[in-house]
C-alpha cells in the first residue's frame, strides 16, 4: 500500500520513477520535478527540447496560435551533464498569455470543460485558460518524459494520429517516415491531406474535432510489470486517462477483442532462437499485467476541444441560464498535439516499471 502522503498527492504519478507537475496555463511558468531518476545518465536541456518542440503550439494553422517557445531550464538534479540521483527540477516559462480573452469564462462555465467541476471541488478556480485543467500543463509531462527516455534507451517509442473527426488512416498506407512530414503526426499521406479540410472546416465553423492517437513501444523486454495491483497495462491506462481531454484508452485490440472468439484473440507462439516467436499481438504486448517482449500498443481517444466559438447553453456561477462562446486561441483538434504527450506518458510508465522490475528481480 502506498503511504498516506502519496495517496494525497494528486499532482504526482509513478512508483519509483515519480514526477510531479506544477503551474497554471496563465501563470509565470509551468514545470515538473522528477524524482527517482538513476544517477549518471547523460542529460541536458538539449536532450529535452526536441520533444517539447514537437508539442509546441503555433507551428501550423491546425493548432492553437499561442506563441510559446517552451524553452526548458534544468534547475536541479544535474551536474556536469549527468543526473545526480537527486530530484530534477524542470521549468518552462509562459510568455504569451492573453488572460483578457477569458473574462466571460470568469462568470459562466464552459460545458465540456472542467470549470464547474473545479468550482464544485475547490470553491474557486483559475479561469485564465483553465488554470491547471488546461492542456498547457502537458508540456511539463513531455519534459519529464524526455528524462524518462534516458532510463530506457533500449526502447523506441512512436506516437501518431490514426483518426480525426471519425476519418481513420488506411493501415495499408502506413508509412513511418510520413509522420514527421505533415502537421498531424499522421502516417498516411492521403489521410493527412483529407484532414486539412476537416480541421479547417471545423475551425471556420467555430467548432472542433476529436482524434485517436496510437502509441507503440518496441524493445520492451519480457517481464516488466506485475500481477494485479501494479499491472503495466493498468498503469498505462491511468497515465493516458490522466491526459487532458482523453476519454478512452485501449491496450492491444482493446474493445475489438470483445467481438472476437477465443482462438482469434489468442497470440499463438512458436519456438524461437532465444525467446518465443509470436504470430500475433492482439494483447498489445502485455499479458497478466506483465510485458511479453512484443511491442506495447496503446490507443488513446481525445474528445473534441471544449473551448469553441459556437454558442453553447450553460449557467453562470450564480446558477442563472446563459450562453457562452469561448474566445481566445485554441486547438481545433487537441488530439493532434496529444501525440507527443501520449509518447511521453508511455516513456514515464515504462521507465518506472523498468526500475520496479530491477528492484524486485535484479
Amino acid at each position: 500500500m502506498r503511504d498516506k502522503a502519496a495517496l494525497m498527492s494528486v499532482n504526482s504519478f509513478g512508483h519509483l520513477f515519480r514526477f510531479t507537475t506544477w503551474g497554471e496555463s496563465h501563470g509565470p511558468a509551468i514545470g515538473a520535478v522528477v524524482d527517482g531518476c538513476p544517477p549518471g545518465l547523460a542529460l541536458d536541456e538539449g536532450a529535452i527540447q526536441p520533444f517539447l518542440d514537437e508539442r509546441r503550439p503555433g507551428q501550423s494553422r491546425y493548432t492553437t496560435q499561442r506563441q510559446e517557445p517552451d524553452a526548458v531550464r534544468i534547475l536541479s538534479g544535474v551536474f556536469e551533464g549527468r543526473t545526480t540521483g537527486t530530484p530534477i527540477s524542470l521549468m518552462i516559462e509562459n510568455v504569451d498569455q492573453r488572460s483578457k480573452d477569458y473574462r466571460e469564462v470568469a462568470a459562466a462555465y464552459r460545458p465540456g470543460h472542467a470549470d464547474y467541476a473545479y468550482d464544485a471541488k475547490y470553491g474557486l478556480r483559475d479561469y485564465r485558460g483553465g488554470g491547471r485543467s488546461s492542456a498547457r500543463e502537458t508540456a511539463s509531462r513531455v519534459a519529464a518524459g524526455a528524462v524518462a527516455r534516458r532510463v530506457i534507451p533500449e526502447v523506441a517509442i512512436a506516437a501518431y494520429v490514426v483518426e480525426i473527426g471519425g476519418d481513420a488512416v488506411d493501415p495499408a498506407r502506413f508509412d513511418p517516415a510520413e509522420i514527421a512530414r505533415n502537421p498531424f503526426f499522421c502516417p498516411d499521406a492521403a489521410a493527412a491531406a483529407r484532414w486539412q479540410g476537416l480541421v479547417d472546416g471545423a475551425r471556420a465553423a467555430g467548432s472542433s474535432l476529436g482524434a485517436v492517437v496510437e502509441c507503440v513501444a518496441t524493445g520492451v523486454p519480457a517481464g516488466w510489470g506485475a500481477p494485479l495491483y501494479a499491472r503495466l497495462d493498468a498503469d498505462l491506462a491511468a497515465a493516458m486517462m490522466g491526459i487532458n481531454a482523453v476519454k478512452g484508452v485501449e491496450i492491444g485490440d482493446g474493445f475489438a477483442a470483445a467481438r472476437l472468439r477465443g482462438e482469434d484473440n489468442a497470440d499463438p507462439m512458436r519456438p524461437g532462437e532465444d525467446v518465443p516467436e509470436f504470430l500475433a499481438n492482439h494483447a498489445g504486448g502485455i499479458a497478466g499485467g506483465i510485458s511479453t517482449g512484443q511491442p506495447v500498443v496503446v490507443r488513446v481517444a481525445f474528445k473534441p476541444t471544449s473551448s469553441i466559438l459556437t454558442p453553447v447553453p450553460t449557467i453562470t456561477r450564480s446558477g442563472a441560464a446563459s450562453q457562452i462562446r469561448t474566445k481566445g486561441r485554441h486547438d481545433p483538434c487537441v488530439g493532434i498535439r496529444g501525440a507527443p504527450v501520449v509518447a511521453a506518458m508511455m516513456a514515464l510508465v515504462l521507465a518506472d516499471h523498468k526500475l520496479l522490475h530491477r528492484g524486485q528481480c535484479g
